[in-house]
C-alpha cells in the first residue's frame, strides 16, 4: 500500500537549512497497524505531514498504492486526502454545538452525497467506532473525551479511506479512556483497517503489530512486535 523512498525534507529560512528527514524508506501493507514513534523533534510529525497528503518531501518519494503522492499538486494532494486518508487528531477537532451525526457526516457533505445517504453511512462509521447509538444525536460538546475521540475516528472512517492516519489520539485522554480508544483502533484494525499511529509513548506504540522507531530524522529501528 504504501513505499518511502529515500524522504528528505529539508525546511529553509534564509541562508539557513535544517534537515528534518533524512532519507528515510520503509513499506506498509495493507491491513497493517504501525506506529511510528520517536522523541520531540524526531521527525516523526514532518513524516506524518507527507504520509498524510500534507506536505510534500523535498527530494525522495511516497507511493501510495502505486501513484507517486510526492509528485502531485496541492489540489491533487487535497484529493487523495479527501478520498484515501482518514485522519484522527489529539485535539477531536469536532463542531461544539453540532450533533454527533453532523460531526461525522461532515466530510461527506463536502464530497456532495445527499442527506439520508450521509446519514447511514455516518451511523455505520459510528457503529464501528464503538459509539452507543443514544449519544448519535446529543452535541460533541455533551461527550466525554473518550467519546469525542470515537466520534473522531468514526468521521476518519466515513469516507471508507485506504488509511487512518492517527496523530496522538491519546494525548488529551487519561489512561483508562485512552486504552479504550486504542482498543477501537485494535478492533479496526482486525476487521482489515490500515492504521497509521503517530506516537512518542511507548506504551501506546505497543498496541501495534509493528513499531518504526525515528530518531534524528532517520529510522533507527523497525519492529514487529505481535
Amino acid at each position: 500500500m504504501i513505499e518511502c523512498k529515500d524522504l528528505v525534507k529539508i525546511y529553509k529560512n534564509g541562508d539557513n537549512e535544517t534537515v528534518v528527514l533524512k532519507g528515510v524508506s520503509f513499506k506498509i501493507e495493507t491491513g497493517e497497524f504501525v506506529a511510528i514513534t520517536g522523541p520531540s523533534g524526531s521527525g516523526k510529525s514532518t513524516l506524518m505531514h507527507i504520509l498524510g497528503a500534507l506536505d510534500n518531501p523535498t527530494t525522495g518519494s511516497y507511493f501510495l498504492d502505486g501513484q507517486d503522492v510526492s509528485q502531485l499538486s496541492d489540489d491533487e494532494l487535497a484529493e487523495v486526502r479527501k478520498k484515501r486518508i482518514g485522519f484522527v487528531f489529539q485535539a477531536f477537532n469536532l463542531l461544539p454545538r453540532a450533533t454527533v451525526i453532523r460531526n461525522v457526516a461532515l466530510p461527506l457533505v463536502y464530497a456532495g452525497v445527499e442527506k439520508k445517504q450521509r446519514e447511514e453511512a455516518a451511523k455505520h462509521a459510528l457503529l464501528q467506532a464503538g459509539m452507543s447509538e443514544d449519544r448519535f444525536y446529543h452535541l460533541s460538546n455533551q461527550l466525554s473525551g473518550g467519546q469525542m475521540q470515537r466520534v473522531a475516528i468514526a468521521r476518519a472512517l466515513v469516507n471508507d479511506p485506504a488509511i487512518i492516519l492517527a496523530d496522538e489520539p491519546t494525548g488529551n485522554l487519561d489512561t483508562k479512556t485512552g486504552e479504550i480508544v486504542l482498543a477501537t483502533f485494535e478492533e479496526l484494525n482486525r476487521q482489515g483497517r490500515t492504521i497509521i499511529l503517530i506516537t512518542h509513548e511507548h506504551d501506546v506504540a505497543a498496541h501495534a503489530r509493528r513499531i518504526i522507531h525515528i530518531r534524528d530524522g532517520q529510522i533507527i529501528e523497525d519492529e514487529k512486535v505481535r
